[in-house]
């Protein structure tokens, strides 16, 4: 082979190494632009949902519908909220998304047909919470302290749970509540 079609054969292989480099460049390009639009369409719909909220659209006010005890496992008494209660589909899926504020003594409670492993997310949620997963025999499984606002991260039970309690954040380290500890509720 002669040195011009050489030089030719790898003028052309450099040419078409840069052809696909320049097309790789667009297609990045292209989906990062489609994903930066999704986030932003996605950041608009939650602050247009918060704003309705806020603007009293949707509005949503604590109603007592029982109380609830955390106990120790021997039973002694820690401390009492008063609940509202997510016994449904519908309420279970709302709960406490676009409240903009919980008082100390109240909660929501979440009650599940069946025990399975439950998980739980933030998002349309205002307020920052601890999330307490409990199992069929009364007992927490799991809490996570203070989540994030806003978030799609999923908290998990990690453990078959019936029940779920949300109280605002950082309830259960004031209050000394921790895995293994004990609930009993009524409804009014």
């Amino acid at each position: 082979m002669s040195k011009s079609k050489t030089k030719s054969r790898g003028k052309a292989n450099k040419k078409s190494r840069i052809m696909q480099a320049v097309v790789i460049v667009i297609l990045v390009a292209f989906a990062g632009y489609f994903i930066f639009f999704n986030i932003l369409k996605s950041s608009d719909n939650t602050n247009k949902d918060l704003e309705s909220a806020m603007n009293n659209k949707v509005s949503y006010s604590f109603t007592k519908e029982g109380e609830l005890v955390f106990a120790k496992p021997d039973g002694k008494e820690i401390s009492t909220i008063d609940i509202e209660i997510a016994d449904n589909d519908d309420k279970r899926m709302t709960g406490l998304m676009y409240r903009t504020s919980m008082k100390e003594n109240q909660g929501m409670l979440f009650i599940f047909p069946y025990e399975t492993e439950q998980s739980f997310w933030m998002k349309n949620t205002v307020i920052a919470l601890d999330m307490i997963f409990v199992n069929s025999k009364m007992e927490i499984v799991k809490i996570h302290h203070n989540t994030t606002p806003f978030s799609e991260q999923s908290y998990s039970s990690g453990k078959p749970a019936e029940y779920v309690i949300e109280v605002n954040a950082g309830y259960s380290n004031k209050m000394g509540i921790k895995e293994g500890d004990k609930v009993l509720w009524n409804k009014d």
